[in-house]
């Protein structure tokens, strides 16, 4: 194993760093909502902890990555369960402004809903990394070097998940684009399991999926600075 750093060691380290982040844009947003059924106070915490989590197992998965591979089903959950939030979100709440207040979060299997919560947290991280991991190997040899461009981009990712948490909790409405944007994920996952599977040829490209992702998430905020607009005009 090759310890010895380069010049173009470094160089690798940052640009696994700018492809973490392009790659789980996405990913930030779900993280976003996923624990928007906590309390306030919490939500900031229980996405640390998820990402401290999320540091051991992209360890785990990067020392494994030869066998990763054989894992890749967890798309097809991750994808599925995407599908279900969108498809619960707009069906549970037919009210437009209840769908702006999130419900709150619930405890599974003898955990509380913050344990819970980052359980969650961990499963979505997970799905998310196998093409950022799978990247990272095609990239360099050195184990060193695709942990470190995955931790620095996980702590990358943990800033902007942040942002866009506050974002969302100062313009309630931007929650129904949030659940538009994982009805999409979960549809891209799904792709990517089925053309990795074989079953299907075509694939989504990066690039069409990152614009959707903006497309989308760019009309919900204009949509929410309007309604934000009229409710302060009905105030005065």
């Amino acid at each position: 194993m090759n310890f010895h750093p380069l010049g173009s060691d470094f160089v690798t380290v940052g640009l696994l760093v700018v492809l973490e982040t392009l790659l789980s844009a996405d990913n930030a947003l779900v993280m976003a909502v996923i624990v928007l059924g906590l309390p306030a106070p919490a939500r900031p915490r229980a996405l640390t902890y998820g990402m401290l989590g999320s540091f051991v197992l992209r360890v785990a998965a990067t020392l494994l990555a030869i066998f990763l591979i054989q894992f890749i089903w967890i798309k097809a959950i991750g994808g599925a369960y995407l599908l279900y939030l969108a498809a619960n979100h707009f069906r549970g709440h037919p009210d437009r402004v209840d769908r702006h207040t999130p419900p709150a979060a619930k405890g599974r299997l003898g955990l509380s809903a913050f344990w819970t919560t980052v359980v969650h947290l961990q499963a979505m991280n997970l799905a998310f990394s196998i093409d950022s991991i799978l990247v990272a190997v095609a990239m360099s040899s050195k184990p060193w070097v695709i942990v470190t461009g995955g931790l620095l981009g996980i702590a990358a990712l943990r800033v902007v998940t942040g942002h866009l948490l506050k974002l969302i909790e100062r313009y309630p409405p931007l929650v129904d684009g949030a659940f538009v944007i994982i009805g999409w994920v979960g549809i891209k996952l799904l792709v990517e399991y089925a053309h990795q599977m074989g079953w299907i040829a075509y694939e989504i490209p990066i690039a069409w999926s990152l614009g959707v992702v903006v497309a989308v998430f760019a009309a919900a905020y204009v949509y929410a600075l309007r309604h934000d607009a009229k409710q302060k005009s009905r105030r005065t």
